[in-house]
């Protein structure tokens, strides 16, 4: 084994159990089928064109991105997920010599790409209401990544906050992670503009309902972007496949149907946090698709493991400061009435 790797902890995706039907609440995907354009586009002979590499530069979808967004196509980056992207990010700006911070409690893999490649970074802890402290990023002189909403908090920073923390950091990275941006935030890309040291990371896998597609994308300043792509071509320029690609072009001409979908989402998120309320629970204000939620006197271990012998699947964390919440996914309306069900009874029995 490899010294390097051996003390490495890798990050763990959330369950994709196959031993059962679960009622799926655990890894913020949308509870809705892609858009009917996306379908025809994958069943299209061009789309099947399997025998052929994708087109490296994704010019189609690069430019259909940059039309919508209001930017150039050099300012896209795309990537097999955002992941890839977050990763190209590590990859290109954080090192012994180049401090990062992040907050303790967000997205795993943010550490993990930290270890990975040896990076000096810095968690920085959320305060006792588990929000960022936006002065702690204030001139810290250090690069920055935070995910806004927060995972798994759900908790949205203000575009206003955001702009501070990157005009008090001219001379550093500032990684705005939005795969949750469509479901009550304001996105940072317009700032864009004024700022070239912005990098913001978006995603086709939660509001686009293209998860199994794996398309994730920046949009940064030109030099910024340049950077990104030439990880890209050093490493799998052959990143996104054909199939995926006009899927993440179909979902752009789809755009109603998807601020459908989100209005939905966030229809049942209120209702779900209503009989949260009814039932007792505590909960964070929550602009992303999950709440994250926990039930004061009851073990979050033992209500994730009770509630996936009732057939429903959430996400619980190890970290002791919220190893008692657990981070549930908005499904339809009809999955989450039988969630609210089960917490109403499987709470009543642990009192």
């Amino acid at each position: 084994m490899s010294l390097r790797l051996a003390a490495l902890e890798a990050y763990v995706p959330g369950e994709q159990p196959r031993d059962m039907q679960y009622i799926k609440l655990n890894t913020n995907e949308s509870p809705f089928d892609p858009s009917p354009e996306v379908k025809a586009a994958v069943t299209s002979g061009r789309a099947a064109s399997l025998q052929l590499y994708p087109e490296p530069d994704c010019t189609g979808l690069s430019d259909a991105l940059a039309m919508h967004y209001g930017v150039r196509r050099e300012n896209i980056v795309l990537g097999n997920g955002s992941d890839e992207i977050l990763n190209f990010c590590f990859a290109a700006y954080f090192d012994r010599l180049s401090p990062v911070v992040f907050p303790d409690i967000t997205y795993g893999f943010y550490k993990v790409f930290g270890d990975l490649y040896g990076s000096d970074y810095k968690q920085v802890p959320l305060d006792n209401g588990l929000r960022i402290r936006i002065e702690d990023y204030i001139g810290v002189n250090k690069h920055i990544v935070l995910a806004n909403p927060n995972a798994p908090t759900g908790i949205a920073l203000a575009l206003s906050d955001i702009e501070r923390i990157v005009s008090s950091n001219p001379n550093n990275i500032v990684v705005i992670d939005e795969a949750y941006i469509d479901f009550g935030g304001e996105s940072c890309v317009p700032l864009i503009e004024n700022y070239k040291n912005l990098i913001v990371v978006m995603t086709f896998s939660k509001s686009r309902s293209l998860a199994g597609a794996r398309v994730g994308f920046a949009i940064a300043d030109s030099e910024l972007a340049a950077d990104l792509n030439k990880i890209k071509y050093s490493t799998n320029p052959y990143n996104i496949n054909s199939m995926s690609q006009q899927a993440a072009r179909a979902a752009l001409d789809s755009l109603e149907y998807y601020d459908e979908n989100c209005k939905r989402i966030i229809d049942n998120r209120r209702a779900f946090c209503r009989e949260l309320d009814r039932l007792g629970f505590d909960y964070l204000p929550s602009c992303a698709n999950f709440v994250f939620a926990k039930k004061s006197g009851v073990s979050g271990r033992e209500l994730y493991t009770k509630l996936k012998e009732n057939g429903i699947l959430v996400r619980r964390f190890d970290n002791p400061r919220i190893s008692d919440w657990l981070r549930i996914t908005i499904g339809t309306k009809e999955q989450m009435e039988k969630l609210a069900a089960a917490l109403s009874n499987l709470t009543e029995e642990m009192k």
